[in-house]
């Protein structure tokens, strides 16, 4: 074998990059191979990062020390906070980027990254040596040994491209499919399935009638992406999105060419996403709605060519050349690029340990849509993992595991491994339990020591995130205990904020987390505030404001955590174990969880078969 390295990266996409990334700054001698050097980092759907949820994802792949946020923030051309009249829990960061630079930036910094080779090749074939990852070996010869390789390998295994009645073997439109891999994988005893996912028309700006259309400006006062974005000259360029809306004739029109879609005519035989489905799905799913809502984006800053999100499809050319000229304000379009559906293979993920390590491959890790997901962040917060995980078994030391009641990327892995999916799993604030406690505001807070500790981030600022922690428990503490009276003087404060009386004292927690408190006031209440980051006052009204519920989450979270510290044995048997249906028996001798929490995770499994469960498990510790 010619070639040797530490750990070996399979693919250039947002898991990929995040992996690579993580195990070259962890001081590994990496290797990342991709198919085509010139499309590393680059955004297939969407021109956008971060949404509802998602943008939580990248904040926390930040606070550990990955890279999504600080290119985006570095390429961003609109920046908006969705849901932002709801609750700061349910907020969520989404940035349009300028999808050219992204890609850009992305592989320059790949190209110039201490320990770490790119190389242009296709992997065709995992060389493995009782049951343990040694390397791969490439389309072109190559053999490239490891001491442990991880898969980002997206839509490209067996890839299959689909518009109208027109099929391609690929794994983006131009690009060819990984062919290989999905046998060897069965081969080594991993399940394997199908899945599809789509894309939507991009359009010609010339030809749209932008006054026909609602225009939708980015926020005032824009909000970085990362933590380490210097936030005092962050005044980005932002350029105009617009709404456009489908109507009767358009849905008609896509009706009438049902029988040519690959979606229906049984062309298409991989599971879509249920929450992001195209044209013709929701036409089809949603028959009452009078229209849609399309969302019109710019790909670039030279806003040149318009993404058209909300019209992801697999029609017929003509089909979306009329349904798209349907729409008023897009009489005219020229469409640039058609949108087209894609097939792909990829591997339950219920054959991931959390750290997504092969339960049956010692040293082979998975991450990205290869395991079932949809969604750049997915992808990326997925890599990272990965690529520390990689990492910290190559050095002898620990394994890292989120939790769910650390993070986004926590709840997201324990939902593939333990529940695995039969759809493009996508992430939501409903899917976290302790959403209060994890929001995007102090996803720095949670996580930042433990990107510190692998190397991902600098002491600077790690120090300064340590000042920011200290600085604000120092005053959550003092305002859980100290009383405002009902005194003269502080009735008159009260009175020249608009704040209503009070009868008796109250805990100053309680009275800053009123509705009607805000920066101002909470200036005016606690003189120690003025001056002070106006990220961190909003923090500290927010926790003031959720008090009693993030108490009450913390509590919940404290009886969860006596479930994670009860480690059932690898080769613990569930056959025969009375209490236990044959169903979750089955169940959990696929999954193999690694804790009695883990197991409580899984569809299925009662709070009974729990107890028996925990009863045998510390009997065999006796």
């Amino acid at each position: 074998m010619t070639h040797k390295y530490d750990l070996i990266v399979v693919g250039g996409g947002h898991a990929g990059i995040e992996a690579a990334l993580a195990g070259a700054k962890m001081g590994l001698n990496t290797l990342l191979v991709t198919i085509l050097i010139d499309r590393i980092g680059a955004t297939s759907c969407n021109p956008a990062i971060g949404g509802l949820a998602k943008g939580h994802l990248v904040k926390e792949l930040d606070a550990l020390g990955g890279f999504m946020g600080e290119v985006t923030d570095r390429c961003a051309i609109q920046y908006r906070i969705l849901n932002d009249t709801k609750g700061p829990a349910v907020r969520g960061s989404r940035a349009q980027i300028d999808m050219d630079a992204y890609n850009a930036f992305a592989k320059n910094v790949c190209l110039n990254t201490e320990n770490l080779d790119v190389k242009q090749d296709l992997v065709v074939d995992l060389i493995v040596e009782a049951g343990s990852v040694k390397g791969v070996v490439t389309e072109l010869g190559n053999r490239y040994g490891a001491k442990a390789v991880i898969l980002t390998t997206g839509t490209f295994l067996n890839g299959l491209i689909h518009i109208g009645e027109f099929k391609k073997e690929a794994g983006r439109f131009g690009e060819f499919a990984a062919k290989g891999l999905s046998e060897r994988l069965r081969d080594l005893g991993l399940e394997v399935g199908r899945l599809k996912t789509g894309t939507c028309p991009r359009i010609d700006a010339k030809s749209i009638d932008f006054s026909k259309l609602v225009i939708q400006g980015g926020d005032e006062k824009p909000i970085p992406f990362s933590f380490r974005t210097d936030k005092g000259n962050f005044n980005p360029t932002q350029l105009p999105c617009y709404i456009g809306y489908t109507n009767q004739n358009t849905h008609q029109i896509i009706r009438d060419a049902f029988d040519r879609a690959p979606l229906f005519s049984g062309q298409i035989q991989g599971i879509g996403p249920r929450y992001c489905p195209s044209v013709e799905d929701k036409i089809n799913r949603f028959a009452d709605k009078d229209r849609h809502h399309l969302f019109i984006e710019p790909q670039t800053k030279d806003a040149d060519e318009y993404y058209i999100n909300g019209m992801s499809t697999s029609l017929p050319i003509d089909v979306q050349v009329d349904m798209i000229r349907s729409v008023e304000g897009l009489e005219n379009a020229v469409i640039t690029r058609y949108g087209y559906a894609i097939e792909y293979d990829f591997v339950q993920p219920t054959e991931l340990n959390h750290t997504l390590e092969a339960k049956k491959i010692e040293g082979l890790y998975l991450a990205g849509q290869l395991n079932g997901t949809t969604g750049y962040e997915e992808a990326a917060a997925q890599g990272l993992i990965a690529g520390i995980n990689a990492s910290l078994k190559i050095k002898g030391r620990e394994p890292f595991i989120v939790g769910r009641e650390e993070g986004y990327i926590g709840v997201l892995i324990d939902d593939l491994v333990t529940k695995g999916t039969n759809e493009p799993y996508r992430m939501f604030t409903s899917r976290a339990e302790y959403r209060l406690l994890l929001r995007e505001d102090n996803a720095d807070l949670r996580l930042s020591g433990y990107g510190y500790s692998f190397g991902l981030l600098s002491e600077e600022f790690y120090a300064r995130v340590i000042h920011k922690k200290e600085r604000i428990v120092s005053l959550l503490d003092s305002l859980e205990e100290k009383y405002f009276t009902s005194s003269k003087e502080n009735l008159a404060l009260l009175s020249e904020m608009g704040e209503e009386h009070i009868s008796d004292k109250v805990l100053y927690v309680n009275l800053i987390g009123r509705n009607s408190f805000d920066k101002e006031k909470l200036s005016k209440l606690i003189p120690e505030t003025v001056g002070m980051d106006d990220e961190i006052k909003e923090l500290i009204l927010t926790e003031c404001k959720y008090y009693h519920y993030i108490k009450k989450q913390q509590k919940q979270i404290e009886k969860m955590r006596s479930y994670i510290n009860v480690k059932i044995p690898l080769n613990f048997v569930y056959d025969g174990l009375p209490g236990l249906s044959f169903e979750v028996t089955e169940k959990l001798k696929k999954i193999r969880p690694q804790t009695l929490f883990h197991a409580s995770q899984i569809s299925g499994v009662t709070p009974a078969a729990i107890d028996v469960i925990l009863m045998y498990v510390k009997l065999i510790k006796k």
